[in-house]
């Protein structure tokens, strides 16, 4: 294997009944993506004050990666569980399409 290839494709944080349709699936999957920009907006707060040193001395470059690491830190996240935001999410979109339902 070389360097550039990856052992195992990563896995989506959308799952496969929510690219098919089924409109709880779907509901899932938005309140999931949602938790991960917020997760993302947490720690970009928390890397602005970062100081870059050491023979690189960031620039710009490590400011677009930085930011493209970070989006994948919080997809991730929750990917792995979350911190509760996307179940709460999910349960509002839920009661508002019943109640819109009814």
């Amino acid at each position: 294997m070389t360097p550039l290839q990856i052992a195992e494709p990563l896995p989506s944080i959308v799952p496969t009944a929510a690219k098919r349709g089924d409109a709880k699936a779907r509901a899932r999957a938005s309140a999931e993506e949602y938790e991960a920009v917020f997760l993302s907006a947490m720690m970009k707060q928390m890397f602005a004050g970062l100081e870059t040193s050491g023979p690189f001395h960031g620039g710009q470059a490590e400011e677009t990666w930085r930011g493209m690491l970070i989006d994948q830190y919080g997809k991730e996240m929750v990917r792995r569980g979350g911190i509760g935001v996307a179940d709460t999410v999910y349960r509002e979109m839920l009661r508002i399409q019943e109640g819109a339902a009814s």
